[in-house]
């Protein structure tokens, strides 16, 4: 595929907190972190972050930093237009703005990282934005025995705080320059989930920003330990999604099982060095019988190392079933290389998506250093994309196999390829082992038994106008595939509904979502009432709301 329509596909996919995009740009020079602080992170982590000047920031279209403030998103197809930005470096700001929008009757929406699919932050709508992007302090908070992790941090920054200062990581994001804030509310995954779980199985505590009944703003800490008088509020926030309940100025990590006051014994360890591997297929070997041989074979082998006491429980990889226009298929991955049999498990596993194809694949792999492997923060370029998703419990049935085929790799002119000038792909993305051994009520996350993560995606260059093509061809293709279930991926013995950090308006569509599912089953499960009650509470006056938003129960 020609480098601008890779880079505007792989712009999306920068934005999966769970992908390969970190995987696939070496070289990319480390963004500065914030100052590790060790203490309270009251005044002082604030300080740490904060830009030059003191007090709430608020500027409106006139402004010479307008543009850059409202224009950060990674999706390209949308740029707000809000009456203010605030920008924020504390909680006490934060509940400044929050507080005057709601004075005066403005909409308002919070963005930490940027990289929200969809027009949440950016819709026309919404009047008052509040950017936490210079919350960025990373520290220990010896009081609470957690690490405290502002919402601006970049995953990236995060980690290398966390390593350099006490050896330790959160299992989050491969893309290393997406934001906490909103990373952790959908629940949290990435390279080390099969190993350690999700991010919000570390969670502690979260400090919220709210507005009561009688409109006053107020700043709430809500906690994991079941007699928190706020607690529920804590659990919507380990995977209820955000936008809904409040704005996090503050999140504590430390692992449930921890003992003592040790920092670096309260959360997970980072790996010193891990393996990375691309095994590449060129589309040119690849026949239908291949392909579909393929994909089952990676299903197969998920499907039989997916446990929590898998061998394979350190492995993260992303099978790249790009479009046959773009050349070739990649698998590409990790593995913890201090262990002593790292590479013969990679070939195993190279070896057994690939038994039977036909077609070898080149395979490349290095050992690189835990910090070049996950903390390169870039600033991708916003280019206009389009994602959508599904759980995968099993793998997929060879009726789904055969829509996979025809819509990546149809003859040229047939009504379901890729269309010319399109560039479109699926990500089946790791998932499983330690993720699936939490009980599906302990956290807001209700898909615990699921192997894999697919993704979706179309990118396209230029205005809306120009992305009808690639929408129309990534529905087709993602509604021939879950054909079964009313175009929507139902939870069932194969599928398990999709994933709230990868939201998709479509769900909502009655055309396009034809299952008699409503779309906060396909995220939420049966966890939806729970969460509508935890919104009546804490935000009953919805001032927090977006298209796929948690709606107070009538």
């Amino acid at each position: 595929m020609g480098e601008v329509k890779r880079r505007s596909l792989l712009a999306g996919a920068a934005a999966l907190g769970g992908t390969a995009a970190a995987l696939a740009t070496p070289g990319i020079a480390a963004a500065a972190t914030a100052p590790a602080v060790s203490g309270t992170p009251d005044a002082s982590a604030a300080a740490a972050a904060r830009p030059s000047g003191t007090g709430l920031v608020t500027l409106g279209p006139h402004d010479p930093r307008y543009a850059s403030l409202t224009r950060r998103g990674c999706n390209g197809r949308f740029a707000g237009k809000p009456d203010h930005v605030h920008v924020v470096s504390t909680t006490e700001q934060v509940v400044t703005a929050v507080q005057q929008a709601v004075r005066d009757g403005k909409r308002i929406a919070v963005r930490s990282g940027g990289h929200c699919f969809e027009n949440f932050v950016d819709d026309p709508s919404v009047t008052a934005l509040i950017d936490t992007s210079p919350m960025r302090a990373v520290c220990y908070d010896a009081a609470r025995r957690a690490f405290a992790v502002q919402p601006g941090a970049l995953l990236g920054e995060v980690y290398r705080a966390l390593f350099l200062g006490w050896g330790v990581t959160i299992p989050a994001g491969a893309t290393a320059e997406v934001g906490v804030g909103g990373h952790v509310l959908g629940g949290g995954y990435g390279t080390l989930s099969r190993r350690y779980g999700l991010s919000v199985d570390h969670l502690y505590a979260v400090e919220v920003v709210v507005v009561d009944r009688s409109g006053t703003a107020r700043s709430v800490v809500a906690t994991r330990d079941p007699k928190d008088p706020h607690h529920d509020l804590w659990w919507a926030h380990t995977g209820g999604g955000g936008g809904n309940f409040g704005i996090v100025t503050r999140y504590w990590f430390r692992d449930p099982h921890a003992r003592g006051d040790d920092p670096a014994r309260l959360l997970p360890k980072a790996p010193a060095t891990m393996l990375a591997f691309a095994a590449t297929w060129n589309w040119k070997d690849l026949d239908e019988r291949a392909f579909t041989r393929l994909v089952r074979n990676h299903g197969a082998w998920y499907e039989h190392n997916s446990g929590p006491d898998s061998p394979y429980h350190d492995l993260f990889s992303v099978f790249m079933l790009n479009a046959r226009n773009s050349g070739s298929i990649a698998l590409v991955g990790q593995l913890d290389a201090t262990t002593p049999d790292a590479e013969r498990r990679m070939h195993a596993y190279v070896d057994a998506v690939g038994r039977g194809v036909g077609a070898r694949p080149a395979l490349d792999h290095s050992v690189r250093p835990w910090l070049e492997a996950v903390a390169l923060v870039q600033e991708s370029e916003p280019a206009a994309f389009k994602v959508k998703a599904g759980y995968l419990r099993k793998r997929y049935t060879d009726r789904q196999i055969t829509a996979l085929h025809r819509h990546l790799a149809g003859p040229a002119g047939s009504k379901d390829a890729v269309p010319e000038g399109v560039n479109g792909s699926l990500w089946l993305v790791s998932y499983g082992g330690q993720v699936n051994s939490v009980a599906p009520d302990a956290t807001a996350v209700a898909q615990r038994d699921s192997i894999l993560k697919a993704v979706y995606m179309t990118g396209w260059e230029g205005e809306e106008a120009a992305g009808a093509k690639p929408l129309a061809w990534l529905r087709d293709f993602y509604r021939d595939v879950y054909a079964d279930t009313g175009g929507v991926p139902v939870p069932n013995a194969v599928s398990d509904g999709s994933f709230i950090n990868y939201p998709d308006r479509d769900l909502a569509d009655p055309k396009l979502n034809t299952s008699g599912v409503p779309w906060h089953t396909l995220y939420y499960k049966d966890h939806y009432p729970r969460l509508q009650r935890i919104k009546a509470r804490w935000d009953p006056r919805d001032e927090f709301r977006h298209a796929l938003s948690v709606r107070p129960p009538r």
